[in-house]
């Protein structure tokens, strides 16, 4: 087992809270092997480290994914009196931890703490034989938490406390690069609480506002990003309609907020798409007229029309060019957490002309849960 303990003399030099990137997404699942071979064959995540009885960990076992950049981690009860039990018996199989890197934790850390941010794990020193990592984590929104993580003097595989796994099963990359964004879903009275937070406690700035209004529901969301915009948070809530939206679905099914997708980045959407319908993975489907009218909407792309309307993959323009997108459907079968696949050429938005498109695919989805 990783020594543990915790740690004061870290360095002071860091100015400001510099959240530099993604480090991973941690998700509570019901059977971490299970949910490792579904993102494995899905969607080309290989297993690279273990965590558990044979680490000597006695409540929780976890599996690490990597593809590009991304690192996934599936952490799975070992007993029910687990933490993890409770959050998979309240909320399914849920994103928990949306873990970030930074430069100098223990600083990052206490300028949050000072900002009124809630302490969940002080800055903590993990090490075993590859190395040392550090380690903080905060409270952000419903039982979702951010760790702070710097692993420049580690050369293990992941973290401290993960056995490397020498033979990991053959995964089909499907060309998933990086993690471009995590959208989060609240009710309607703490959408502008927690812009605050973002930017209050972590230096963040609010980049796009997006009110959308079909037919039968409506939405209203708010993005923020660190500095560099390499770590996004668009942030929903659900705004008077005539029907359920999405969001209060999300929020019914979840019990409470939390992430609602991870938006993962392609160089090649097309190819990117082939292949996860050939692994099975399902997508929302999107009305013939949405292509008829779609060169005088967002002018000349690259990429054949045809092969977009035959996979159902949206486009959207921004002054900075333009960007495709296309959503799976629920992962599991609550009606919750889900996936975005996004390729940009230049676009820095969210696809803000394709929103109302999206909601509607996902009222007709709503429409045969008899959620709408």
């Amino acid at each position: 087992m990783p020594a543990v303990e915790k740690e004061n003399q870290f360095s002071q030099t860091s100015a400001g809270l510099d959240l530099k990137d993604y480090h991973h997404v941690e998700i509570y699942v019901g059977n971490a092997r299970q949910a490792s071979h579904f993102y494995r064959t899905a969607f080309g995540f290989t297993p690279v480290a273990y965590r558990g009885l044979e680490t000597g960990d006695r409540d929780r076992t976890s599996i690490a994914l990597k593809q590009g950049d991304i690192y996934l981690v599936v952490t799975e009860a070992l007993t029910p009196d687990s933490e993890v039990a409770e959050h998979v018996k309240n909320h399914g199989e849920d994103v928990k931890d949306i873990a970030v890197t930074v430069d100098d934790v223990n600083h990052t850390y206490q300028m949050a703490i000072k900002n009124g941010a809630r302490s969940v794990m002080p800055p903590t020193r993990f090490q075993d034989d590859y190395g040392t990592a550090y380690k903080a984590t905060i409270g952000a929104f419903g039982k979702t938490v951010h760790s702070f993580i710097n692993c420049d003097s580690y050369g293990g595989v992941f973290f401290p406390g993960y056995q490397p796994l020498a033979k990991p099963a053959p995964a089909v990359n499907t060309g998933l690069t990086r993690i471009d964004h995590v959208a989060v879903s609240v009710e309607a009275s703490q959408l502008n609480e927690l812009i605050d937070f973002y930017i209050d406690v972590l230096g963040f700035q609010h980049s796009h506002t997006e009110d959308i209004l079909t037919e039968y529901s409506a939405m209203n969301s708010k993005v923020v990003q660190n500095s560099s915009g390499s770590i996004r948070f668009p942030i929903m809530a659900p705004a008077p309609g005539k029907r359920k939206s999405q969001i209060e679905e999300y929020l019914s099914f979840h019990n409470g907020p939390g992430a609602q997708h991870i938006a993962v980045a392609c160089e090649d959407i097309v190819q990117t798409v082939r292949t996860l319908r050939e692994n099975g993975t399902e997508f929302l489907s999107t009305i013939e007229t949405y292509y008829n009218m779609l060169n005088d909407r967002v002018g000349s792309i690259e990429e054949n029309v045809d092969d977009l309307r035959d996979l159902n993959v949206l486009v959207d323009r921004d002054e900075k060019g333009y960007l495709m997108q296309i959503f799976t459907k629920p992962l599991l079968n609550r009606p919750t957490v889900f996936l975005e696949v996004i390729q940009r050429k230049g676009a820095q938005g969210f696809g803000g002309g394709n929103i109302k498109a999206l909601f509607e695919a996902v009222e007709r989805e709503q429409s045969l849960r008899g959620n709408l």
